[in-house]
């Protein structure tokens, strides 16, 4: 999921009379009472030309109890293009967990259906502007190099960022925050929305479909996580799945295998090499040019290789990244790293993150399972184990007894897999389908985490929203995409 674990990065809107922002205005004194309601003005979203309108509706942190510490969240919408647009909106769902949906940029891919929908995107309780769980300590540090790469548990610092939260951890949960996204929608004004979930927001749309499925029209689930997935159990196995494809395919390649012979082996020899004793590296900042000492541990070698594999062209350079640090040249390893976790600190609250998986996740496996679903992988039980040490400090919360039941619904749904997915891969795509039985499940080759990159996703993303169904859509998609060539140097592919 950009951003996460599951993310590594949005309706006709019936509130906008008399506001005219992309050319087209409303004309209805109930949209405009709805709007004034909402609180929602005219604004602007990094990196986004188009403008767009920003609001906030107020919910009780505790929905239960209906009383005490009110949160605000976030809403922006951007309107659609046609003077007449569609009555139903396409609400986007981000990834992570802890993901900030008003932060992606993922506008300029919805561009087809931004022509008659509007965009909605909320930011769930805990990220964003919406009451944030926000720490420092749960993030590494961008300036120091010793810091980025310093091998420490979220364990280690959730009682310090707990003290500066100001926020009851257990009411964090998807199933709440699927209630207030209703909220959202009803505040605006909408009888239905289209959803549009990535990653960790597939699992939030599945339950807003479970929770309020008269509410949505159609939902386009990208990167599937479905309810007998477990965060991170199944990582280290799906990982070295999507590893395994890049070294065999760096294998079959006469130039990268030209470039990087025995590169399986030789990284095999670096892991075995850091387990018996971690890095002593001294390189410059690849930002300030000051040289730099600092550790490198296995373990925080592989969390770093395996966030490069969510993405088929930062995955390109991986090879040329093994070589150089199978030769001791750490400098691709860092520069790669860094440009990672700039996106991931921009629009990612960890401590979110840890309230959604110590509540959904954690609960549901034993240490036992982590060994066992880890077993013969380089990434070995590790993630998993510290999800497990990190829950045992965070307040105990309560989800639904049916929370991890897989989700029934008739509502057409298209579902979205990268062929060569680190996290999602196809097969829990396959096995939210079974009781989704208006569904069409689609592999997209030569792709990795998300498939909105593609041309033909993006077709099928604006005809399932046009027909309303998935009767009659192709499940053919990107029959000539393949894996971007491999970097054999810092210039590029060899032509």
């Amino acid at each position: 999921m950009t951003g996460g674990i599951l993310s590594h990065p949005l309706a006709a809107l019936a509130v906008l009379a008399a506001l005219s922002l992309t050319g087209c205005s409303r004309s209805s004194s109930a949209e405009t009472a709805s709007a004034r309601r909402m609180g929602l003005k005219p604004c602007r979203l990094d990196g986004v030309a188009a403008q767009t309108l920003c609001g906030t509706l107020e919910v009780f942190e505790d929905r239960a109890a209906a009383k005490g510490r009110k949160i605000p969240l976030r809403v922006v919408v951007v309107p659609a293009l046609a003077s007449q647009p569609k009555e139903d909106p396409l609400f986007f769902l981000a990834g992570g967990p802890g993901q900030a949906a008003s932060r992606t940029r993922i506008l300029p891919a919805l561009d087809r259906i931004r022509r008659q929908r509007d965009i909605v995107f909320v930011d769930q309780r805990g990220t964003g502007d919406s009451h944030p769980l926000d720490c420092d300590a749960l993030n590494p540090s961008r300036t120091s190099l010793a810091e980025r790469f310093e091998d420490r548990e979220d364990a280690d610092v959730i009682p310090q960022c707990r003290k500066g939260w100001d926020a009851d951890e257990r009411l964090y949960t998807t199933s709440i925050a699927m209630d207030d996204l209703d909220d959202v929608r009803a505040a605006l004004g909408y009888r239905q929305v289209n959803l549009w979930g990535i990653s960790y927001g597939t699992r939030a749309a599945l339950v807003y479909m479970r929770q309020h499925p008269d509410r949505v029209r159609t939902a386009i689930l990208d990167g599937v996580a479905p309810m007998g997935q477990y965060l991170p159990l199944y990582a280290a196995r799906d990982g070295q799945r999507a590893l395994d494809l890049l070294l065999d395919a760096c294998a079959k390649d006469g130039v990268c295998a030209k470039a990087y012979p025995d590169l399986r082996a030789r990284t095999e020899g670096l892991l075995a090499k850091l387990e018996a004793a971690p890095a002593k590296v001294h390189l410059a900042h690849p930002r300030t040019g000051v040289p730099e000492d600092f550790t490198l541990t296995r373990r925080v070698f592989l969390s770093e290789l395996f966030s490069l594999l969510y993405s088929p062209d930062v995955a390109s350079l991986v090879p040329l990244m093994l070589d150089r640090a199978a030769k001791d040249d750490w400098t691709p390893f860092v520069a790669l790293s860094l440009g990672l976790t700039d996106e991931v600190a921009r629009t990612t609250s960890r401590g979110m993150f840890l309230a959604v998986v110590c509540a959904e996740d954690a609960p549901f496996f034993t240490e036992e399972d982590a060994e066992r679903e880890a077993k013969g992988t380089w990434f070995g039980p590790r993630m998993a184990l510290d999800i497990k040490r990190a829950c045992a400090k965070w307040p105990q919360a309560n989800v639904p007894p049916s929370f991890r039941e897989p989700v029934k619904s008739d509502i057409p749904t298209l579902l979205l897999s990268g062929e060569l997915d680190p996290v999602t891969p196809p097969p829990w795509g396959e096995e939210a389908k079974r009781t989704l039985t208006h569904s069409l499940h689609v592999v997209v080759p030569g792709l990795g985490h998300n498939t909105v990159g593609a041309d033909c996703a993006r077709t099928l993303m604006a005809d399932v929203l046009t027909r309303g169904s998935v009767e009659g859509l192709t499940p053919d998609c990107g029959a000539g995409l393949k894996r971007p060539p491999f970097f054999t140097s810092f210039a590029g592919p060899v032509p």
